[in-house]
């Protein structure tokens, strides 16, 4: 829709091209992604997220800056998922840190345990993993960035494990390739609930100007674990958008075993809710039947 009004704007009304990004060379200051994420959708204050929770009788605690980044890391490290809702929505296709469910990629059982879970969902749909922009060399075959989760790249083979050849070789003799051919998707890579089939990845750079709290994450995760990279997908389950407002992110939270939320400032932990609420909520859970 947004390259449509582009086209439009430029092709039919004379409009000229503005391309900030090729202004002056890349870096750190002046990324390339001339969008800079695309997020268009609607944000909410601080005092809109704690009235929305408030309502919603939910219990969190209010965490500022390295707190809260602190907090959702050691979650993840721990292997739990997390819902993140961050800033302004994005205008597109897919999450991209600010409506996301971030997990540890490197658990061999995450990719099942969210689909069927969380996302509810075929066991096998694959996930696709964040990095930082300035890391994603170090773990991935990218030339280039891809800010969009448009581009599929080759984990390095030195994150790769023995088993990836052979699942790699049963998919290629006509198989989808899920079965367990030589001990299991633990040894398809160092990160292996990202790692397809074939040893690839549908990678998502991360720049720390466009997603300033995003990849504070990546990087705390990374000192945690020694790995900068994560989970992401869609804050929501399957037959259902994507989470737009507090309200959503709450219910979806609820609903759903994601185990902690960092919505803004907030942060919830599901063990800490009202049990009513959740027994409620479950009802929403259940009313879409897994795939």
């Amino acid at each position: 829709a947004l390259g449509a009004a582009l086209a439009a704007a430029h092709g039919l009304f004379g409009e000229p091209r503005a391309l900030p990004a090729e202004a002056s060379p890349p870096s750190e200051a002046t990324p390339r992604d001339a969008m800079r994420g695309a997020c268009l959708g609607p944000g909410f204050a601080p005092d809109e997220v704690r009235a929305a929770l408030d309502a919603a009788g939910a219990r969190y605690e209010t965490l500022h800056g390295d707190a809260l980044i602190g907090a959702a890391a050691d979650a993840l490290a721990a292997g739990k998922a997390v819902g993140w809702f961050q800033g302004r929505m994005e205008f597109g296709p897919r999450a991209l840190g600010s409506r996301s469910i971030l997990a540890d990629p490197r658990s061999p059982s995450m990719r099942e345990t969210l689909n069927r879970k969380v996302k509810l969902r075929e066991a096998f749909r694959p996930f696709a993993p964040s990095v930082p922009r300035e890391r994603a060399a170090a773990w991935f075959g990218l030339d280039g960035e891809s800010p969009y989760m448009l581009l599929t790249a080759e984990v390095r083979p030195e994150r790769r494990g023995a088993d990836a050849g052979a699942e790699a070789a049963a998919a290629d003799a006509g198989g989808l390739g899920w079965a367990d051919p030589g001990g299991g998707e633990a040894g398809r890579s160092e990160i292996p609930a990202v790692t397809h089939v074939d040893g690839s990845a549908r990678v998502q750079t991360v720049d720390r100007e466009t997603h300033p709290r995003f990849h504070a994450l990546l990087e705390a995760f990374g000192e945690r674990t020694g790995c900068p990279v994560l989970v992401n997908t869609s804050f929501n389950v399957r037959g259902e958008p994507i989470v737009c407002t507090p309200a959503d992110a709450f219910r979806c939270f609820l609903g759903t075993d994601i185990d902690c939320l960092a919505i803004g400032d907030c942060f919830l932990r599901k063990e800490e809710q009202d049990p009513a609420l959740v027994a409620q909520a479950q009802e929403y859970g259940d009313s879409f039947e897994p795939d």
